[in-house]
């Protein structure tokens, strides 16, 4: 065979730069097929340069290898944690037996990830935390699909003209929290965002604890909702799960899954933000001008509010407050314990004399691991319990914002809801010790010193009176 016609032949009609046809011999086929095939496999796996999909961006992995379904298995919709509470052994199990149902309703087409809208969720092996997800994706008039976040559904994709389900919302567009309760921020996408069909959409969705973002073809759809759990109404999503790409009821394409995973520090400056109007700091980062009590027992270092090791004691606030909202930072030192306290008299144990001690605590330590329900972090310590497992590593900063209203408290952790309680409806106290503080309605705002080296930063509260 003819050089020149193999060239032709292997490169569409086209020369590459540095193989043209009137500088190549004529050589033997097979001579010229040891030379060349190995470009047209290169050819074969390289996207041609008008191909859409693309390499991750910096610092993100591509969730989808753009080749075979490796790395997803498949689930339908079912509570994340019951999974992942399987021994390893079984979960494996579960998701080989899976793949045979997958591959009937999901294939790869040119680099695109296609579903016929039947069968089980496509489900990322690995389970994230804090994360920024894109993803492209096109579908069909009657579709209906979504996104699920740490396997919690999700961000909707649907046929937003589709006139059967405008009483649902589609009218209203994808990109938003539809499992969310009526009237929950969220639940509806703020603007209509959605794409013609035959068209490619482009999602961009942060996550931060249970809090949400998402961007529909650059316009933001949601603004930091929190994600409610349908699977345990009431209960917080959980830290970590899966992505899964749902689909039922028609057609649609997936391209350019890319996922970054977010550190700490990133998620409380997201989290946290610029604080709005009528927060005032209460540490200025340098001394403890506006603080009382036993000051000495404390130290300002990296302009952090330091207990000293092996001293404590209640330091609080020169300024009393009745309701309120308080943000901060906080970082533990590994078995780390302090507390927040709560309207504060001035004297005696904030945990019983004040309204209640917020716990600040490293829970996860093992020496921890079977202490009370109500002494866990963020408990109102020894009458009402939070839940667990929300913290940052130890030695990381977390981020947390604490309202007390009335006789309640409630605690967000890293972007979740770990206590939400009305401490004038408790009746049963840990060790069956009273607490004659917790219907005072106003006191001081402080920390209760437990001989630890916990850090607190960023200290700023807004009165709610």
């Amino acid at each position: 065979m003819d050089a020149r016609l193999l060239c032709l032949s292997l490169f569409g009609g086209y020369y590459p730069s540095n193989i043209h046809p009137v500088n190549l011999p004529v050589l033997p086929f097979a001579l010229l097929a040891a030379v060349l095939l190995p470009v047209l496999a290169i050819a074969q796996v390289t996207p041609h340069p008008s191909d859409a999909t693309h390499a991750p961006p910096p610092g993100f992995t591509a969730l989808f290898n753009g080749i075979d379904l490796a790395g997803w298995w498949g689930a339908g919709p079912e509570d994340p944690l019951k999974s992942m509470a399987l021994p390893p052994e079984d979960l494996r199990r579960k998701q080989t037996a899976s793949l045979d149902a997958l591959r009937r309703h999901w294939s790869v087409q040119n680099r695109e990830l296609v579903s016929d809208g039947k069968g089980l969720f496509l489900t990322t092996d690995k389970d994230y935390g804090d994360f920024e997800l894109l993803v492209d994706y096109k579908t069909v008039p009657l579709a209906d699909s979504g996104i699920y976040l740490r396997g919690c559904p999700q961000v909707q994709i649907w046929d937003s003209t589709e006139e059967a389900k405008f009483h649902l919302g589609a009218d209203k567009g994808s990109g938003g929290l539809w499992n969310n309760a009526p009237g929950s921020p969220g639940k509806n996408p703020l603007v209509k965002a959605d794409k013609p069909f035959g068209e490619w959409n482009q999602l961009r969705i942060l996550m931060a604890g249970s809090r949400v973002w998402v961007w529909l073809n650059g316009q933001p759809t949601v603004d930091g909702a929190v994600l409610e759990n349908p699977f345990a109404p009431g209960q917080p999503v959980p830290p970590r799960g899966p992505i899964q790409l749902q689909t039922h009821g028609g057609e649609i394409r997936w391209r350019n899954v890319f996922l970054r995973e977010i550190g700490s520090e990133e998620a409380n400056t997201l989290l946290r933000g610029s604080d709005p109007a009528g927060f005032k700091p209460v540490f200025n980062g340098r001394d403890f001008t506006g603080w009382a009590g036993p000051v000495e027992n404390y130290e300002v270092r990296d302009s952090a509010l330091v207990c000293k090791a092996g001293k404590g004691g209640a330091i609080y606030t020169d300024e009393e407050f009745s309701n309120f909202i308080v943000r901060l930072e906080f970082k533990l030192p590994p078995g780390g314990n302090n507390g927040l306290a709560i309207r504060y008299p001035g004297k005696g144990n904030p945990a019983w004399d004040g309204m209640c001690e917020c716990q600040v605590l490293d829970t996860e330590n093992p020496k921890y691991a079977k202490i009370d329900p109500r002494q866990v972090h963020g408990s109102a310590y020894g009458m009402a319990g939070a839940r667990r497992g929300y913290l940052h590593p130890t030695g990381e900063w977390n981020y947390e914002a604490v309202t007390v209203k009335g006789s309640t408290i409630k605690v967000e952790l890293n972007g979740t809801e770990i206590l939400d309680a009305d401490l004038s409806k408790v009746t049963d106290f840990m060790h069956n010790k009273p607490h004659p503080g917790k219907d005072r309605t106003r006191g001081h705002f402080g920390f209760a010193g437990h001989n630890d080296p916990v850090m607190f930063r960023n200290i700023s509260i807004k009165p709610l009176d």
